[in-house]
């Protein structure tokens, strides 16, 4: 296809660039590649072959989208400047984008915008679906590690209970998002996992909480980090009990630029009509790790609906074990990459 291809980007990354004319322009369009460790239980000919692993979130289907995007505009060479096709590995564990940052993406690949694409089998095949601002959220991780004194059951005056400690904590948590973040930004804490030793007999010494956080603002998630570390040593000083905190940032929230957010819906009107394209798509509490190229970027994240035969209820959502890619829109995204880069590409 007359691309310039470079492998091993990242470990295990291919980005590929077109260059037509002379424009000086350039844009990014980025596919992940990943699997996820997952049996499929599909009855399908074309099931994955490494047993334990499939691809249940159609990155498969992104990947050959991708290409058929190369494809159309080597073919075509009706634009001018340069398309860079980035194929990244690992976003499901969330260190392949930053994989590819830290292997000097940007500063061996230049780009002035960067798009990217997801299959939704949540909406009608067809459907192109993004919105300004916010799209998808932060994930944050937090771990609570409270120390009592164990002791028999029957008397736990001689102890100090980390449980109660815990159970204290939990409700608490609860009130962070709806007393301490603001009532129009929306958030999540969830508590996930609780871990301890002990006997029905026996109070233990220690208990161990751990669970997630959402959000669309790194303002918010540092307000909700700020509020659970008050949270929980207050509780376990109460309690005499002592604590410790861990709060982790997983994932940044995915920004789309607004700028780039209208070129995108523009190139999807041109593409599957006015009535496909909806461009106040409600943001998703999942996370992204093309969060990190926005965050150096401006560039824009949307939703390719996927449902087969245009009804949501007929195609198993995504990290199931039964997915299966609707073929059907592999040409749709093709051609709305192809679109978006000759229009960006003047």
């Amino acid at each position: 296809m007359g691309l310039d291809v470079t492998e091993g980007v990242g470990k295990t990354g291919v980005v590929a660039s077109l260059t037509v004319g002379d424009g000086k322009k350039v844009i990014g369009i980025r596919a992940d590649m990943d699997a996820i460790n997952l049996t499929e239980a599909s009855t399908h000919d074309h099931i994955s072959k490494n047993a334990g692993k499939m691809h249940a979130c159609g990155h498969d289907g992104h990947t050959v989208t991708l290409l058929g995007a190369a494809k159309l505009l080597s073919e075509s060479k009706d634009f001018s400047g340069t398309v860079r096709f980035i194929f990244q590995p690992a976003e499901e564990p969330g260190y392949g984008a930053k994989a590819m940052l830290e292997d000097g993406l940007l500063e061996r690949f230049p780009m002035d915008e960067i798009y990217g694409l997801h299959n939704a089998p949540s909406l009608r095949a067809g459907v192109i679906c993004t919105k300004p601002g916010p799209i998808m959220a932060s994930e944050d991780n937090f771990t609570v590690k409270i120390t009592g004194r164990g002791c028999h059951a029957s008397a736990p005056h001689m102890g100090i209970d980390p449980f109660a400690a815990a159970a204290e904590i939990y409700l608490a948590l609860q009130t962070v998002v709806s007393r301490s973040v603001n009532p129009l930004h929306p958030a999540v804490v969830s508590v996930t996992e609780v871990y301890m030793d002990g006997a029905h007999n026996a109070i233990p010494s220690h208990v161990e909480l751990r669970g997630d956080t959402r959000s669309y603002s790194t303002e918010d998630s540092a307000l909700i980090e700020k509020r659970m570390r008050e949270i929980c040593l207050g509780v376990c000083a109460l309690n005499g009990a002592t604590c410790e905190f861990t709060y982790t940032h997983e994932f940044y929230p995915t920004i789309n630029d607004k700028a780039c957010t209208m070129a995108a819906l523009e190139a999807a009107v041109h593409t599957v009509g006015a009535e496909n394209v909806n461009g106040d798509c409600e943001p998703l509490t999942a996370s992204e790790d093309f969060a990190l190229f926005l965050r150096e970027v401006p560039g824009c994240y949307l939703f390719l609906g996927s449902a087969k035969d245009r009804d949501p209820s007929k195609i198993a959502p995504l990290h199931n074990a039964t997915f299966d890619y609707n073929d059907d829109v592999l040409t749709v995204g093709a051609a709305f990459w192809a679109r978006l880069a000759r229009e960006r590409l003047v």
